[in-house]
């Protein structure tokens, strides 16, 4: 995981942004993206809940948790997307775009995926 930011790096392998919005200020080039899967991220009323102060933490984060397991058509082909990248690069980064690395939605996702969240899902 990196925020979106840094520098890309050759270290960084396939590089995939997980936020839904595009991040202000940073160009499709310095971004230097494999895929940008906005699907994979929280819904807009989860994210506006967190950073409204209604969640806490460990609120939001088992919410997304909830959202990344949905059976919904984009989340799906998003899981797919996500699992085949993986499949395909030995080393995959998940840009972020938050202030805050120590706590934010990919270090959801990224700890949902080493559970077995991803493989737990079609």
């Amino acid at each position: 995981m990196k925020r979106i930011r840094d520098a890309a790096d050759e270290r960084d392998g396939a590089r995939i942004l997980v936020n839904r919005l595009w991040p202000r200020g940073i160009s499709k080039e310095r971004a230097a993206l494999t895929m940008w899967l906005k699907e994979i991220t929280p819904s807009t009323e989860l994210r506006k809940a967190y950073h409204g102060g209604e969640l806490d933490a460990d609120a939001f984060a088992a919410a997304y948790r909830g959202e990344l397991e949905a059976d919904d058509e984009a989340r799906a082909e998003a899981r797919v997307e996500l699992r085949r990248l993986l499949a395909e690069h030995e080393t995959v980064t998940l840009l972020f775009d938050a202030a805050n690395t120590e706590f934010n939605h990919a270090t959801v996702l990224h700890d949902w995926i080493l559970e077995g969240g991803l493989d737990a899902t079609r």
